[in-house]
C-alpha cells in the first residue's frame, strides 16, 4: 500500500468500491475487475474490499497520458 512503509495504518483512510468508482467516474464492476486483475491493490474485510485512499490517488497519477 502506498509509500507508508512502517506498518502503521492508522492513519489510513480506506474507502469502499462504491466510494473508489464514485472518485474514479466509473463502474463498481470496473473498479471490482482492477482490484480482482491486481492494478488496484485492496484489503479484503469479510466478503467485501476495501482500497486505501493513496493506493487510488497512486494509480490515478499512473494512468496519465498525454493526449494529442
Amino acid at each position: 500500500m502506498g509509500s507508508n512503509l512502517s506498518g502503521d495504518i492508522s492513519e489510513v483512510k480506506f474507502l469502499t468500491i462504491a466510494e473508489v468508482a464514485s472518485v474514479m467516474r466509473v463502474s463498481k464492476m470496473t473498479v471490482y475487475r482492477l482490484v480482482h486483475g491486481g492494478e488496484l491493490p485492496a484489503v479484503r474485510v469479510g466478503r467485501s474490499f476495501r482500497v486505501s485512499e493513496e493506493d487510488v490517488n497512486d494509480y490515478l497519477r499512473k494512468s496519465f497520458f498525454q493526449a494529442g
